[in-house]
């Protein structure tokens, strides 16, 4: 009766390094159809349940990155027990110091080799050849690049930036005292590789998630409809509008963009900053909504960052729990603005670096992450001269505490700020320094206007995607949440028929195989 393929069938349930499972996959969805209603059964059953969804956790993440979960393990168990043993220790002292070193140097270690070992070998290699410390080598060339150093075959797990973060976040807390670690291994390992926001986050704090773990399985009509509309909204962020404006645009453009005018080169770049956007708050959207259908709450990610009037306002706006967490742990370490305007711009500039070189091993994100942190530096400056023209004035003298808006300066910023971001995608996207430099080289000297009509024709649907993307991105507020308040309103039979037709959408427009998220690389 049934023509099952068995042996695929088992194909696909293994490992495959070119199809990393997502969430807009097919397969996921039906390993997650199946997944909830194990779920929904062990509902009282607080240790199965966590131990059923520990073990669904691994699988999804060997079906990203093979035997790799591994890694996971040995954070989990290795960063559970230090946390433990910090917590014995009264008073912190020289020990507890030494126990938190430890941790820092196995999860960023770890970081360090999979992700930058290659990075660090070239640039090493070339800054010595640029002082002259060198010699020839017998077989050609370089004696430090034939010799001492050869690029490694690395393999980078996904996500490995996101829970080693993850995890230590979580001895730093214990170390500082603000939460208390966890009594048993099982919920720590829960915590740490919970599937929905293991490989692109958002970056979960433990004092967020832990008190969650143990709590009674409870999904009320509101958490199930919020969810769903999450879902909803993030696949149709993702499988609708992002992938379609990559391959059939952004990926033309940036693989040549000399082949191209100015104008395209500058749609291309609106594209990017739309794809980028969707792609990753799509993720963020989903893993929300997920999380919430299985009874737990995840913090905002995104707040309609391209609404920013300033670099300071999108970098709240924008991957939220990334930012916080480099601004508690890294900025706040550092000294924050504790010690002077001299000193806080220096630890701005130096957490942005970082935050730049932690999106990817190359200097493409370590010039964005440097140039986003010298315009933080200038929007601080500029707040201090010219606090008038801000966009939020507290007036002075004033009994009500509540700011000012500055309706212009408003607009005026929000365009500016919106531009520099997208300038700075470019970095962000482009393979190389050359490929950025033809992309603004082709938009400030070939720009092209007189093609904007024709442009429009040829990609009618590229156009009215961004179109409609951007008008959703910038409509107020308010209308999303009605939006949501609707969806979660509504009986189930809607529920189930939007999500069908999103579906049905997504099948129709997908012109190539499943595209991996952008973040899955960091």
């Amino acid at each position: 009766m049934f023509d099952i393929d068995f042996a695929r069938l088992i194909e696909q349930l293994l490992y495959q390094p070119d199809s990393p499972m997502i969430f807009s996959s097919g397969l996921f969805l039906f390993l997650f159809l199946a997944f909830t209603l194990v779920y929904n059964l062990l509902g009282k059953a607080d240790t199965w349940r966590i131990l059923f969804v520990t073990l669904f956790s691994y699988y999804f993440y060997y079906k990203s990155s093979g035997m790799y979960f591994v890694l996971l393990a040995l954070v989990t168990v290795c960063d559970y027990f230090i946390a433990r043993a910090i917590h014995g220790i009264t008073p912190k002292g020289p020990l507890a110091r030494l126990l938190l070193l430890l941790s820092l140097i196995l999860d960023l270690g770890l970081l360090v080799f999979f992700k930058y070992t290659n990075f660090l070998g070239e640039n090493i290699c070339a800054l010595l050849e640029s002082c002259g410390i060198d010699v020839p080598s017998s077989i050609t060339g370089s004696y430090l690049r034939n010799v001492v150093w050869q690029p490694r075959d690395i393999f980078l797990p996904v996500g490995i930036s996101f829970f080693t973060f993850q995890s230590l976040s979580y001895t730093i807390d214990v170390y500082r005292g603000n939460i208390k670690p966890l009594n048993r291994l099982l919920d720590y390992a829960f915590y740490v590789s919970f599937f929905p926001q293991l490989v692109a986050g958002p970056i979960v704090r433990a004092r967020d998630f832990i008190l969650q773990i143990r709590r009674p399985l409870m999904v009320t009509s509101q958490m199930f409809g919020a969810g769903v509309f999450y879902i909803i909204a993030g696949l149709f962020k993702k499988a609708v509008i992002s992938d379609y404006i990559s391959i059939n645009f952004v990926e033309r453009i940036f693989d040549q963009p000399d082949l191209y005018s100015g104008l395209e080169n500058l749609l291309a770049v609106y594209g990017y900053t739309l794809q980028i956007y969707c792609d990753f708050s799509g993720y963020s959207d989903m893993a929300i909504g997920i999380a919430l259908l299985l009874g737990f709450h995840f913090p905002q990610n995104f707040d309609s960052p391209y609404k920013s009037a300033s670099i300071t306002e999108f970098w709240r706006r924008w991957h939220i729990s990334l930012s916080s967490w480099l601004k508690d742990y890294l900025y706040i370490s550092l000294g924050g603005n504790r010690h002077g305007k001299l000193r806080q711009n220096i630890n701005l500039l130096t957490t942005m670096l970082l935050g730049g070189l932690w999106h990817g091993a190359s200097l493409n994100f370590v010039l964005w992450g440097a140039i986003h942190g010298i315009l933080l530096c200038i929007d601080k400056m500029w707040h201090a001269i010219a606090p008038a023209l801000s966009p939020l004035t507290y007036l002075p003298g004033k009994k009500d505490p509540s700011p000012r808006t500055n309706r212009a300066v408003q607009l005026i910023g929000g365009i500016l700020t919106f531009h520099l971001v997208a300038a700075c995608w470019v970095l962000f996207r482009a393979p190389s320094f050359g490929i950025a430099e033809q992309v603004f080289h082709q938009i400030f000297h070939k720009f092209q206007p007189q093609i904007f009509l024709q442009w429009c024709t040829s990609y009618k649907a590229v156009a009215l995607l961004m179109l409609l993307g951007f008008t959703l991105h910038w409509l107020p507020s308010s209308i999303s949440a009605k939006a949501k308040a609707f969806v979660s309103r509504s009986p189930l039979a809607v529920k189930a028929l939007l999500l069908i037709l999103l579906i049905y959408l997504v099948i129709q427009i997908k012109s190539s195989d499943v595209q991996p998220f952008i973040y899955f690389q960091f």
